[in-house]
Parts: structure tokens; sequence; C-alpha cells
């Protein structure tokens, strides 16, 4: 059986599709934001919500940057 499959490289397998994670990035980071709107009272939640919507933003932005430099393939 192994003989009939095709010998690939790590390279040639190239996980999911870039703008679809880059979408989904900045949709959860909007929703992260949203969560900010409701009935808690400390501000514990708020800076972790803020903090880890500004983390996923500034990936996805220095993904861009990486790839519009040629830094990043």
């Amino acid at each position: 059986m192994a003989g009939s499959e095709p010998v690939t490289s790590p390279d040639q397998r190239k996980p999911g599709h870039r703008k679809a994670g880059q979408i989904g990035a900045v949709v959860t980071a909007v929703l992260l934001l949203l969560m900010l709107i409701g009935n808690h009272e400390g501000n514990v939640e708020n800076i972790w919500l803020v903090g880890i919507a500004l983390g996923l933003l500034a990936i996805v932005i220095g993904d861009v940057v990486l790839r519009r430099n040629g830094l990043r393939s």
C-alpha cells in the first residue's frame, strides 16, 4: 500500500487558506470587543478582552506587513 502513495515533502502540504484565517482573526477580535458591552462589574475581564483582541490584530497586521515586504511566503 505504501508504494502507491505519492512522496511529498512537508513544504508541499500547506495548511488552510491564509485569507480565511485573517478574516477569522479579525471577526474574532471584533466579537471579543463586543463582549465589553455586558453586565459584568470588574475591569479584569475588560483588560483580558481588549488584550487578546489587540494581540490577534497585531498578529494579522504583522503577517500582512511581512508578506508585503517579501519576508514571508
